[in-house]
């Protein structure tokens, strides 16, 4: 029987300007893990995955403030709001946060086995240094790593030491629960694969219970994740299994940021790779309706005015009148090289051949114009699956 471990309803956090408006980054969003999984969270640069991240760990600082969402783990509900209170004692041993530019937060001047203590003393004052630096010593040996890092200043890591380094003392306390934001972004491939295999083991040893892993790499998302979340301006567009979502996306969103994806295998090569026409909404005064529909190259008329509905179940679902009006159908590629997609400069490879063929939807909105690639277009946008 699968055990919830994270249940968060309802989530809004604004970003405040200095002249009192409010930039909703993060917009009525419900997540879940259960026990032993590893949730991923993509989507564009800017579209709240950080900040749902800061919402989850409870390290939202000003600007930033949570307008209000429940937050509960292992059956401990806690409110969120301006005014809550947090209690001291979630942070670090309930849920722990490995922050984005993790390996610049250790201090060049102080050696690792400093910033072990530190951050042991700051969450339990009767904890002595030998102790503390006993529990990094055999963590450290647990999972395959050298003990002399403890005896290291920053400089002598490379730069995939020190995220793991760093990525271990955040686990010190054994939290529930792990946010790790945008952790492989700043390292190369063969220090990504170590650092993911580091998070896998420690999952493994029960070192933590569960990881939200916000990442723009869909591919390494695709490697590590059980379950892929797909963030646009604010909102959760879409939810399910790592490969349903890559291989069968259905929300356009979701299959727009997929084909925008170089993917180095050797069935993809010859596909073009188109990037996503526009830009993302001005958050201080969203679109009406669904978000994505200035950029949509299937979107209906009434995607502009109404709020797209909720299609499928927690397991899986998206968030699309297309996905209503073609229940349980992937969005294929014809869709997301429509016209307005074709426009955009393709990136790499040739062959995608645009054609408008404007037709009225049986449904009666009729959707943009679809363009046909020389390969067979029905079947489902692909992305990653390399191994970082």
């Amino acid at each position: 029987m699968t055990t919830r471990l994270l249940n968060a309803e309802n989530l809004r956090a604004a970003y405040r300007t200095p002249d009192g408006r409010q930039v909703f980054a993060v917009d009525d969003v419900s997540v879940y893990i259960n026990e032993g999984e590893v949730l991923g969270v993509a989507g564009e640069s800017g579209c709240g995955k950080s900040t749902l991240g800061a919402i989850l760990s409870l390290t939202t600082r000003p600007p930033l403030y949570v307008e209000s969402g429940t937050l509960e783990i292992d059956g401990k509900r806690q409110e969120l709001g301006e005014r809550s209170k947090i209690p001291r004692t979630w942070r670090g041993s309930v849920v722990s946060l490995l922050p984005q530019g993790a390996m610049n937060s250790i201090s060049p001047t102080q050696r690792v086995r400093d910033l072990v203590f530190d951050v042991v003393r700051a969450h339990d004052r009767t904890v002595k240094r030998d102790e503390a630096l006993d529990r990094a010593r055999d963590r450290l040996k647990s999972l395959d790593l050298p003990v002399r890092v403890l005896d290291s200043y920053p400089h002598q890591l490379s730069g995939g030491m020190k995220q793991r380094t760093v990525t271990i003392i955040s686990t010190l306390l054994n939290p529930r629960l792990l946010i790790a934001d945008e952790p492989t972004s700043a390292l190369d491939v063969s220090s990504q694969k170590a650092l993911i295999d580091m998070l896998l083991q420690m999952l493994e040893q029960k070192i933590m219970s569960g990881v939200v892993f916000v990442t723009h790499d869909l591919p390494v998302l695709r490697t590590v994740s059980d379950r892929i979340a797909i963030m646009y301006a604010g909102k959760i567009v879409e939810v399910g299994d790592a490969d349903e979502i890559t291989e069968r996306p259905r929300h356009p969103y979701a299959a727009a940021l997929l084909s925008a994806v170089l993917v180095p295998e050797p069935r993809y090569r010859e596909m073009r790779v188109f990037g996503i026409p526009g830009s993302p909404p001005n958050l201080l005064n969203p679109p009406s309706g669904c978000r994505f529909h200035p950029r949509c190259g299937v979107a209906y008329e009434e995607c502009s005015h109404d709020e797209p509905p909720h299609v499928g179940d927690e397991l899986r679902f998206s968030k699309c009148f297309w996905a209503k009006k073609h229940p349980g159908e992937s969005v294929p590629l014809k869709a997301v090289t429509s016209e307005s997609l074709a426009d955009a400069d393709p990136v790499v490879g040739s062959g995608v051949t645009a054609q408008s063929d404007h037709h009225d939807d049986e449904d009666g909105a009729a959707p943009a114009a679809m363009a046909e690639s020389r390969a067979d277009t029905s079947r489902e946008v692909p992305t990653g699956g390399v191994s970082a």
